[in-house]
């Protein structure tokens, strides 16, 4: 007995210093900053059990002073000279958002409503929904928007639901991310830290935090981030309604610099990717418009912005959580958009759960893996169709992405659907190239040796209405990447929505406009054929595309000219692998 009782001890000892231990990594903390001000807030406990009572959040925020800078989601113009204008530039250098403004602006404070008025009618079952863990991974994020972040999820989010707050340091290395943000969320009720040991990057990060939560869900967000009221109730009730749904809140903008919170109570966007695998947003189609009864019904999206989603934690384990062969971020929203739909789920977001999101002015750290990880999506998911990104993006074929044996085993396992499934049943709006040999890629002159047709609009989201130029051919792709169609569009097609080539007769410049919706007939002036001597005939105009060394804004450029024997008016498609 003496043996048993002295190796049981032995083993309780053991359990209390790995216990130990792990407290040393993760701190677990209760209430709030500011004790005695955050007593005041809290909110209280079940009390009869009425839906008012179970949706009162963790934390009441304070009362609302129309005063203070930024309240209601107003912007925040400062007239600054001096050492104040500079340290303000100083802190949009460290961190490409204006953290002078934003350490202005409470850490508490209100937003104005900016969802459709039928959203405050839905009533929810408090007591069966299921709860969630908010997982939110930093790196040498700023001081305020980070706890901004933390301080909006437990002011918004109701106490029954919420289990915990998780945040996780990837490694960084400022100062007040270190021993202030531990006694900042020491008194913080359901928060906890979990600090990596190295860089890990955003998949892993994620992954990291999301392995010591206690919630039936998992909700991710970035940590520059302010939520609306009532943003967590519809993305966990469509996880009940259908726990295979990957649901995404609105995403409302929060401006970088004024810190405006922009969002629109309208239809929100829904997300794609043009074939550079670059997400992009594109308005709700007329075919999914239909489908939904309700404006407070969910909107199916072939792809997220990545950032801010909720998933079952059970569905996002079967599902293969994230591909850890992925560094850092970019991409791993598009692979993780593509397994969803190919494997059974589906992808929606819900117009009644809007966060506000600061895009940065640029991204505040390198971004040098993105290809490698896109390339990844490509190798696993996107069968024949790799080819499509490949010709527009050639230096993607050199690109080192690792290996990828276990995630094509995942999808085997899973017995997913293929490329093809996707773009017929999901995304049937994006245009799929053709390709035909020889009629793609860069489009060069023979007269004006290496010089290629060149469109790169300013604004990545106003593709047309902007003149061609004639450039010194890259090889690249990109803004050089176009395609001859079977009806004698030439496409550019690397952007989406894709833009056509036109002929003006009157400037006789070559303009890309909008390309015909499928089912149109193509307009006369986005017809060209390209005939076997080389020459580039526009039919409307009946003149020939001619390189012009100089025009009136001293640009060489394409333009319809009499059809001439010029070898300025020859020319030929190359393609570069």
């Amino acid at each position: 007995r003496t043996k048993r009782r002295t190796g049981t001890r032995s083993k309780l000892l053991f359990c209390l210093l790995g216990v130990t231990l792990v407290g040393y990594l993760i701190f677990s903390r209760h209430n709030s900053g500011d004790v005695s001000e955050t007593n005041r807030r809290e909110a209280p406990g079940e009390r009869g059990g009425d839906n008012e009572q179970l949706k009162r959040p963790v934390y009441e925020k304070p009362p609302l002073d129309l005063d203070a800078p930024g309240e209601m989601g107003r912007a925040v113009k400062l007239n600054l000279r001096g050492e104040e204008k500079r340290k303000e530039e100083e802190s949009i250098k460290k961190h490409q958002i204006n953290t002078y403004v934003s350490d202005r602006v409470s850490l508490h404070r209100r937003l104005p409503e900016r969802w459709s008025p039928l959203c405050r009618e839905l009533k929810y079952d408090y007591r069966s929904l299921p709860t969630t863990s908010v997982v939110i991974a930093f790196y040498n994020e700023a001081w305020s928007t980070l706890l901004r972040t933390v301080h909006s999820v437990l002011e918004t989010s109701p106490d029954i639901l919420l289990k915990e707050v998780v945040l996780v340091d990837d490694y960084s290395d400022r100062a007040h991310l270190k021993e202030p943000l531990e006694k900042h969320i020491s008194g913080l009720k359901k928060v906890r830290l979990i600090r990596a040991t190295k860089r890990e990057g955003l998949v892993r990060a994620r992954l990291l935090g999301a392995s010591i939560t206690t919630g039936d869900v998992l909700t991710f967000l970035d940590c520059h981030c302010e939520c609306h009221e009532g943003w967590l109730e519809p993305l966990l009730h469509r996880i009940k309604e259908e726990p295979s749904a990957v649901v995404c809140p609105v995403i409302d903008v929060i401006d970088w610099n004024t810190f405006q919170y922009l969002g629109n109570s309208g239809e929100p966007q829904i997300g794609g990717f043009d074939w550079r695998l670059v997400f992009t947003w594109h308005t709700v189609p007329e075919h999914e418009q239909k489908r939904r009864r309700s404006p407070t019904d969910v909107i199916r999206s072939p792809t997220m912005a990545g950032g801010l989603f909720a998933v079952s934690k059970r569905y996002f384990h079967y599902l293969g959580t994230y591909d850890t062969g992925m560094e850092v971020w970019g991409g791993e929203n598009l692979e993780f958009s593509f397994r969803i739909w190919q494997c059974g789920g589906s992808l929606e977001i819900h117009p009644c759960s809007h966060v506000g999101h600061v895009f940065p002015k640029m991204a505040p750290y390198s971004r040098s893996k993105a290809l490698a990880n896109s390339v990844r999506a490509a190798e696993v998911w996107m069968d024949e169709y790799k080819e499509v990104y490949y010709h527009r993006s050639p230096h993607a074929r050199l690109e080192a992405f690792g290996d990828v044996t276990d995630r094509r085993k995942l999808r085997e396992k899973l017995r997913c659907q293929n490329f093809k499934w996707y773009l017929d049943n999901v995304y049937p709006e994006l245009s799929v190239p053709e390709d035909r040999p020889g009629l793609f890629g860069m489009l060069k002159n023979r007269g004006k040796t290496n010089y290629c047709f060149d469109y790169n609009p300013v604004d990545e989201n106003k593709v047309v209405g902007h003149r061609v130029i004639l450039y010194p051919c890259h090889g690249m792709g990109q803004n050089q990447f176009f395609e001859h169609s079977t009806n004698g569009e030439i496409r550019y097609n690397t952007r989406e929505p894709a833009g056509c080539i036109a002929g003006d007769n009157i400037s006789t410049y070559l303009t890309v406009q909008q390309c015909r919706k499928r089912g149109q007939p193509v307009p006369a002036d986005q017809i060209f054929v390209l005939r076997e001597d080389g020459s580039l005939y526009h039919v409307m105009s009946q003149k020939c595309v001619q390189a012009l060394d100089k025009t009136d804004n001293g640009t060489p450029a394409p333009s319809l000219q009499p059809c001439s024997d010029s070898p300025h008016q020859k020319w030929f498609f190359e393609e570069r692998i």
